[in-house]
């Protein structure tokens, strides 16, 4: 399952993640031209919200129906297909992207998706300290421990730490807090945002805290890579890395900005 989600998030399929077959792909299948002038918002009888492309419906690439719950999230998408130009391209269009794993993927597994973040809480990432150097303990400290803090006191979850990557059990309570909490977002657009700052950033709470508005997306992502940048600090930043990096923290943000935007 979160093979799938990932496919869906980045837009491509296992085939395209090969660097050589993408390579051999991005020859067969150059990017398509933009087909349409006009990109428009319209309400629908149902409630939601349809974006239209020269007056016609916006689908999923499974031809499912792009049905928006509000204006806002509409304008969203609807911006991402105005932003084109001569060519469509998937990879500019993260929100997009995500909208598609909501409505063909996510919708169809949700109970599949919430047990994958429910994985991330039973190992998460701000439970697991440095024994050293004494500043990266505290770096660490100082932004997880707030996370923990929040986790405790709004969902009743109180999670144990434990030095270095050695596997720690957490508490059943506190696992089973986080599925009761993570049970009343279960509406697709929601989780699927959900799932992809956890899978971006390693960590359910984190990702969490920035539905809750406890933490805002920036800070959150952040405080995910204080090893991270703990290492570069020393080593320096690999410039492929960066790039990496660079992309992930924008699917990260477009995540966050559709999560606020169904708020």
């Amino acid at each position: 399952m979160r093979d799938l989600l990932n496919d869906l998030e980045s837009g491509k399929t296992p085939a395209e993640l090969d660097p050589i077959r993408r390579a051999q792909s991005a020859i067969r299948k150059p990017l398509p031209k933009r087909f349409y002038k006009d990109v428009s918002v319209t309400p629908e009888e149902d409630g939601g919200f349809a974006v239209r492309l020269d007056g016609k419906p916006v689908r999923t690439p499974g031809a499912s129906a792009v049905r928006l719950p509000n204006e806002a999230t509409a304008l969203l998408v609807a911006g991402e297909y105005q932003a084109q130009g001569e060519h469509i391209d998937p990879a500019s269009m993260p929100v997009t992207r995500l909208v598609n794993t909501a409505i063909d993927g996510v919708a169809v597994h949700a109970q599949a998706v919430l047990e994958d973040v429910l994985r991330y809480a039973t190992g998460d990432l701000v439970c697991y300290r440095a024994p050293s150097p004494e500043r990266l303990v505290a770096l660490q400290a100082e932004a997880w421990d707030p996370v923990l803090d929040w986790a405790q006191q709004h969902m009743g979850a109180h999670f144990v730490l434990a030095e270095g990557v050695i596997h720690v059990e957490q508490p059943r309570e506190a696992i089973a807090a986080v599925s009761a909490y993570l049970r009343q977002k279960n509406e697709p657009y929601r989780l699927a945002c959900l799932h992809v700052m956890t899978t971006l950033m390693g960590s359910a709470l984190l990702a969490l805290a920035v539905e809750a508005k406890a933490l805002e997306p920036q800070a959150a992502w952040k405080a995910a890579h204080v090893d991270e940048d703990w290492n570069i600090s020393l080593w320096g930043e690999d410039s492929e890395a960066a790039q990496r990096r660079s992309a992930r923290e924008r699917d990260m943000m477009s995540a966050a900005t559709l999560l606020s935007a169904l708020n």
